[in-house]
């Protein structure tokens, strides 16, 4: 297929903007039937908390592409696509436009392989596109595809690994989560086991949040070794904790008032979506943000909690 050579601008998706940075501060105080990595160990709790890490495939039934992109949407109806570049530009970034329209923009490895990225806006047609870059923000469609997608429900994509929330059955964070999981009953404890551990065992990052860089991605098992990271970090290691324990999670990126900012969602069977949340006070949830819990003052996050529009959603993953 000959490459349309239209050049466009990418709006780069910058997580380099200082979270959460205005806040008042101060210390630390199942869906889905295949599974690969299940490592048994007997749980104190009455629930099973064994490792439930979903494998995406690449599996070769519905491919589309040419010599510089490949684009395997097989599994589309799981939620995700399996892109691969194998051209030689030295930047190359894909995007997904929805069908509400919005446009997730993500800089692509060059290795060769295949990377997982989400169809998180719903059933209809995505638009699934590889562009290299030719200089500064100018870049040149190497190849683009339209996808129709009926999803089989609105979950089973937040429970696989994918390009944000990045993990398998060998990862400290699964193991860690799992240890978390170890004296919970239900989907409702390990959250909330899961969500007091990183608000305080994670230190918010100032110098990483003044100096990282657009493209940026999380390395769970780094943020767990190090005992810090920005808000990107925090969503996207709690994130990999719950998925691989079988709850179904969202990374979510939008504005907490008007910093660009990075906090999670998660579906139980008790409860259904549980959006929006920070702190569970062992009988209602009212906002679950690691970030925030884990270094903003208690007056600040009853402020937050009293504003209905302090959070504004723009992309899931």
């Amino acid at each position: 297929m000959k490459r349309a050579r239209v050049l466009l601008s990418l709006v780069i998706l910058s997580i380099s903007i200082m979270a959460c940075g205005n806040l008042s501060t101060t210390s630390n105080s199942g869906a889905g039937s295949d599974s690969t990595g299940v490592e048994a160990k007997a749980s104190k709790g009455t629930r099973d908390n064994s490792i439930r890490v979903l494998k995406p495939e690449a599996s070769g039934v519905t491919v589309y592409g040419n010599a510089d992109a490949t684009i395997d949407a097989s599994n589309a109806a799981d939620g995700y696509v399996m892109v691969s570049y194998t051209g030689d530009a030295a930047k190359v970034r894909m995007l997904i436009e929805t069908p509400a329209g919005n446009t997730y923009n993500y800089l692509m490895d060059l290795d060769g392989q295949y990377d997982v990225y989400p169809l998180s806006e719903g059933s209809g047609t995505y638009k699934i596109g590889v562009y290299e870059n030719l200089h500064d923000d100018q870049y040149a469609a190497a190849f683009t595809q339209s996808v129709s997608v009926t999803l089989k429900d609105e979950y089973s994509m937040f429970l696989y690994p994918n390009a944000y929330v990045n993990f398998d059955a060998s990862s400290s964070a699964v193991k860690k989560g799992q240890e978390l999981a170890s004296g919970c009953n239900s989907d409702i404890d390990v959250v909330k086991a899961v969500y007091k551990y990183i608000a305080g065992n994670i230190t918010y990052d100032y110098d990483k949040a003044e100096t990282v860089q657009s493209g940026y991605i999380p390395k769970v098992d780094d943020t767990l070794a190090t005992g810090t990271g920005i808000c990107f970090d925090y969503a996207s290691l709690m994130g990999a904790m719950l998925r691989s324990q079988g709850i179904p999670t969202r990374l979510e990126i939008g504005y907490a008032g008007t910093e660009y900012h990075a906090w999670i969602s998660v579906y139980t069977k008790e409860t259904g979506w549980i959006d929006n949340i920070i702190e569970f006070d062992g009988k209602d949830w009212t906002l679950m943000d690691p970030t925030l819990a884990s270094y903003a003052k208690k007056s600040t996050i009853k402020e937050h909690l009293n504003s209905s529009s302090y959070y504004q959603l723009k992309y899931k993953y």
